[in-house]
């Protein structure tokens, strides 16, 4: 394995995938024998106030000594960067000039959930070795936890699985907390266990909550928008809804599913892209202006309106979204 590695995720990445491509980064810094770890948690845009100064931000500027200088005592370093997805143009630019020829006993891995700014996404690429994390479903969720739940000697039935998953859905992380806390109990496991035990689900990928607006599922919806609204915010939510509003335009207006995937930027075979292209006709041009209005008055709601009214907002977009994009199947 070369010395650089970039670890890339899906841009939606949730709780499961972010587990996963930390698992493999501090695999491969075990694999090269690091001794001293510099870990940076990159910012997201817009919460520091230098990023506009031209300079490396606080936290990132750490990357600097740390790639310029290696072991005070012959050991192995690393850099471990996180979040590499947030990077500003110019720290992305000064990252990649330190890539390039990275000393003997150093190690960098870096870690993003969708594209790496330029030049350092090329950088990377180019030169690095790539571990592609691909999105979690729930059917790969479930055959984790079945290798999970044997490894740890918990029995678990399929109606106890599928209670864990109906709680936990992709994440990984919260499967593995709850099947530790069962195997230490040593009681029996059933659903009754389970729902007592995990009141909440702390991860409902918005995906989810789109395939039952697009299917109509009025009731599905609605319950998987107060899953997420647990732990997420509703402008995440009409961001992602703003984005599939997009697709479905594209895909409606495009002749062939070839171009579709040249205007998205992805391949043809690519499974959001025949997933899009399915469902062009889906719902007709006037539904899909009026979805386009809906959700710009629901985003002026989210930012003018006390906080008491969004979910209510929610609510009444996501009944919407189902009668636009469902048709008939929202009304049976």
């Amino acid at each position: 394995m070369k010395s650089l590695v970039a670890i890339l995720g899906p841009s939606d990445s949730g709780p499961g995938e972010r587990e996963q491509m930390l698992d493999r980064a501090h695999k491969a810094l075990d694999m090269f024998g690091v001794d001293d770890v510099t870990r940076i948690d990159v910012p997201a845009k817009g919460t520091s106030s230098d990023e506009d100064s031209g300079t490396l931000r606080g936290p990132v500027e750490v990357i600097v000594p740390a790639l310029q200088s290696g072991s005070l005592f012959g050991g192995t370093t690393g850099v471990l960067v996180v979040d590499a997805q947030w990077l500003l143009k110019g720290e992305a630019a000064v990252i990649a000039d330190l890539v390039v020829g990275l000393d003997e006993g150093q190690v960098a891995v870096f870690v993003a959930a969708g594209a790496v700014p330029q030049p350092l996404g090329k950088a990377l690429t180019s030169g690095a070795e790539v571990i592609r994390i691909k999105k979690l479903r729930e059917r790969d969720a479930s055959e984790w936890l079945t290798a999970a739940a044997r490894e740890r000697h918990v029995s678990l039935s399929p109606d106890v699985a599928g209670a864990l998953l109906q709680r936990f859905g992709s994440d990984i992380a919260a499967l593995r907390q709850a099947l530790d806390q069962l195997a230490a109990s040593g009681e029996a496991v059933t659903v009754e266990v389970v729902m007592d035990r995990f009141k909440n689900r702390p991860d409902e990928p918005m995906w989810y909550y789109a395939d039952a607006v697009s299917d109509g599922k009025v009731g599905e919806a609605l319950r998987r928008l107060e899953d997420f609204l647990l732990h997420g915010h509703p402008l995440q939510l009409l961001a992602f809804l703003e984005g599939e509003l997009r697709r479905r335009a594209l895909a409606a207006a495009a002749p062939d599913v070839n171009t579709y995937a040249t205007w998205v930027g992805s391949k043809p075979d690519a499974y959001p892209v025949k997933k899009a292209w399915q469902r062009r006709n889906q719902a007709k041009g006037a539904d899909l202006q009026r979805a386009l209005g809906a959700l710009s008055r629901a985003d002026l709601a989210m930012k003018t309106a006390p906080e008491a009214t969004h979910r209510l907002t929610m609510e009444r977009l996501t009944v919407a979204l189902c009668r636009w994009y469902g048709g008939a199947r929202a009304r049976t």
